[in-house]
């Protein structure tokens, strides 16, 4: 089998695995934001956002520096596995310890269910850190379909528990069932650890390993990379955490023995956040993509580019097709179907004109111009990598935070959410260009643009088909919209794919070769 055909294979197990995790998701996300409501949810919302800054410095990148290692000298693997457990273990118990402290120390937090939501799903981060390090060595062997088992399975078995909290155990004691909630994070991340864990050792013994040597070069080496991510983390986060900081949260009132939620501004933290974060996991369940994508061919260049680096100009200029035709008909029907994509993955009270002047809709059609730029973000992000110019990438993402730092402190008190995306948009952008250029400067080449203009067109073409359709069954139940809709717009994209001849014979050649 060829190499392209593994890596792509590789990707489309994952994406296949992502593609019903998304599904478990979406029933997640519409069980629980319709049971705790735009505020509840906020909070919820809160929590993971909170978590996420201190996960990836528990990461710092060795995730990444990890499976390129691997790729180098596969003998090794057992060695370099225990060593990078051990000193994982130590940075994720040290940053989790330090999120469960700090969370107390908010005043902002202190009258919410933030805290103790966060102090239980201190233990949900851990165990998925650990998952990634030890699947690391499935990533290498391109073995991802076993991972994807375990994501999977541990997806149903949380969705499984949060749906005995909200309608038979908690039906009206929504503060219990806050935290029943967190606890189901927990128990699906444990069965997706050691199922895991239990693919693994085909390949390699999980065991600790103490070499302080080796500890310190694969730390010295990733940390260029690890604050770049730290970096990327705090300008893709940092704005729901601002709005909780900047914004007044919503206080209850008891007025005649009855409590009502009061909130004494127009902008209300938790309200914004919730409105924000259902954008947020719509565009969380796609974000993936590139990631998977570009671990998946992440070996292959390492390879390459010690042998031919005209190989590796080939490979970046195939994923930046790829990513961009997958990418760009995500922007045009997720900006299109907003509306239907709200109802179907969380509750009619999150949209525009609803509750809230502005909805999770309008934070949609933000969201996926920024997910288009991030899309091709990572394959230059994930090449400068594959350079050895993780400080490029430092720089960059350093001063992507000062700005998205700034624009948010702007804009946020006065638009909320929709300050915070387009500030979001802006920053995707700012990366884009930076990251473009330094890989442009260490290779010394051009992308082509061709293949992208076909694939430009088919998406505007399906952008006009799926518009007409929508106007025309504006009334219609969003169910049907969207199983209408969306696989014509599909059939239609693919089509003016192959009319267009944007797969080059020399893709479906690179498929074919042995």
């Amino acid at each position: 089998m060829s190499i392209a055909r593994k890596v792509l294979g590789n990707t489309f197990i994952q994406f296949v695995g992502k593609l019903v995790t998304a599904v478990l998701s979406i029933f997640v996300l519409k069980m629980i934001s319709g049971y705790l409501g735009t505020s509840g949810y906020g909070e919820y919302t809160t929590i993971y956002q909170y978590l996420a800054f201190f996960g990836i410095a528990a990461d710092f990148g060795i995730f990444t520096i990890t499976v390129k290692e691997m790729s180098q000298d596969s003998k090794r693997i057992p060695e370099i596995l225990g060593n990078v457990l051990g000193l994982r273990t130590v940075l994720i118990v040290a940053t989790m310890a330090l999120a469960a402290l700090s969370v107390f120390l908010i005043p902002n937090y202190a009258q919410t269910m933030i805290p103790m939501g966060v102090l239980i799903a201190t233990l949900a981060t851990i165990l998925t850190l650990l998952n990634g390090t030890i699947s690391t060595v499935l990533q290498v062997h391109l073995k991802m379909q076993y991972s994807t088992i375990g994501l999977v399975l541990g997806k149903m078995a949380s969705l499984a528990y949060m749906a005995a909290v909200v309608y038979l155990w908690f039906t009206d004691d929504k503060a219990q069932g806050f935290l029943h909630l967190m606890w189901a994070g927990v128990i699906g991340n444990l069965v997706m650890l050691l199922i895991t864990s239990y693919f693994v050792t085909r390949y390699s013994p999980i065991r600790y390993r103490f070499d302080y040597v080796f500890w310190k070069r694969i730390f010295l080496t990733s940390l260029p990379y690890g604050v770049a991510l730290v970096l990327n983390n705090i300008y893709y986060r940092v704005d729901v955490i601002l709005m909780t900081l900047i914004l007044p949260h919503t206080q209850p009132v008891v007025e005649a023995g009855v409590t009502t939620d009061v909130c004494q501004q127009a902008l209300c933290a938790d309200t914004e956040v919730g409105l924000y974060g259902v954008g947020m996991r719509f565009l969380d369940m796609l974000i993936i993509i590139p990631l998977y994508y570009m671990n998946s061919i992440l070996p292959t260049m390492s390879r390459f580019l010690e042998e031919n680096r005209d190989k590796v100009r080939r490979i970046i200029q195939y994923s930046f097709d790829f990513l961009l035709a997958t990418a760009l008909p995500i922007l045009v029907g997720g900006f299109i179907l907003a509306t239907p994509i709200i109802e179907l993955i969380s509750d009619a009270s999150f949209l525009s004109g609803v509750n809230h002047a502005f909805g999770s809709d309008l934070a949609i059609r933000f969201l996926v111009f920024a997910m288009l730029f991030s899309f091709i973000n990572a394959l230059f992000s994930f090449t400068l990598v594959v350079l050895g110019r993780q400080k490029n990438l430092m720089y960059i993402n350093g001063a992507c935070v000062i700005f998205n730092l700034v624009g948010n402190f702007l804009v946020i008190p006065h638009y909320g959410f929709r300050g915070a995306a387009f500030t979001s948009i802006l920053c995707e952008l700012f990366i884009l260009i930076f990251t473009a250029y330094a890989v442009k400067k260490t290779l010394g080449f051009n992308l082509h643009l061709r293949t992208a203009y076909k694939i430009l067109l088919s998406a505007g073409m399906m952008g006009g088909v799926i518009w007409l359709g929508y106007a025309w069954a504006a009334d219609v139940w969003f169910g049907w919209q969207l199983s209408v809709l969306v696989p014509l717009g599909a059939l239609v994209y693919g089509g003016m794919l192959l009319f267009t001849r944007a797969i080059t014979p020399e893709m479906r050649a690179l498929l074919k070769k042995k």
